[in-house]
């Protein structure tokens, strides 16, 4: 066993308290990573805040990277000091969605119950009470045990701050304009809203080729980020509807 601090959520509509906690070893097909950075996703707040009701108490955090500490029997893509990325879904494998090739759309990922895939919890308080982990992975934690699935390889040199977002902002941007939306090259696009996920669907659109990538928001400021990333014109939103539409350069 390991003893770890995590962001713990006891009362939904209430502040996470830190704690320190017994992490579980890994299992056949699992691995212990020291988290290195994690992010703060809408999404946490969301559960935070009450707006989207989930099982408690629950280690935060879904947007998490860090290094392989250790690994148990059956797993074979990772090795102890690798970096890695960690996916806040692991797909069933068995689905319809999964079978196709969608793991993606995958309905019955252990992630949604926030256990391991067998219903295990890795985390224990003090008092012995099972603490469940967001998505699965709990990142906003000192270490976490995950699946082998949910832990993907990164190259040496990868900033952690930068890589935590991967797993949920960067691939829900990019996916949604690569995976769902299928934009294809020399397509015209509006991005609506330039935060994380939005930004990473401006990068999507310019991997995908896009002719035309409008950027729309109501800060200046992050027209500016947007044409860093591939955004050919820029809208600035205003309240009063007033707007100007030109390329990104103006």
């Amino acid at each position: 066993m390991t003893t770890t601090r995590a962001a713990v959520l006891r009362t939904l509509g209430q502040s996470t308290t830190v704690e320190d906690l017994t992490l579980a070893e890994p299992r056949a097909g699992e691995v212990r990573v020291r988290i290195l950075a994690s992010g703060v996703c809408h999404s946490d707040l969301h559960v935070r805040d009450g707006d989207w009701p989930r099982p408690i108490p629950i280690a935060m955090g879904h947007e998490g990277a860090g290094v392989v500490e250790a690994l148990a029997p059956g797993v074979r893509s990772l090795a102890v000091g690798q970096p890695v990325a960690l996916s806040w879904l692991v797909p069933c494998g068995v689905c319809r969605a999964c079978v196709a090739g969608h793991p993606w759309a995958c309905p019955d990922s252990p992630s949604f119950r926030h256990t391991m895939p067998d219903g295990a919890t890795v985390l224990t308080d003090q008092g012995g009470a099972a603490v469940l982990s967001y998505c699965g992975i709990g990142t906003m934690a000192g270490a976490t045990v995950v699946p082998e699935g949910a832990a993907i390889a990164l190259p040496d040199g990868v900033d952690p701050a930068v890589a935590a977002l991967i797993g949920c902002c960067v691939t829900t941007g990019v996916g949604a304009v690569l995976k769902t939306a299928q934009v294809p090259a020399g397509a015209s696009v509006a991005v609506i809203g330039l935060g994380g996920v939005g930004l990473s669907c401006v990068m999507g659109t310019a991997l995908a080729g896009a002719a035309r990538i409008v950027a729309i928001d109501r800060v200046a400021a992050k027209l500016d980020v947007a044409r860093t990333l591939g955004a050919t014109d820029g809208l600035l939103a205003t309240d009063d509807r007033a707007a100007n539409i030109g390329p990104c350069a103006t």
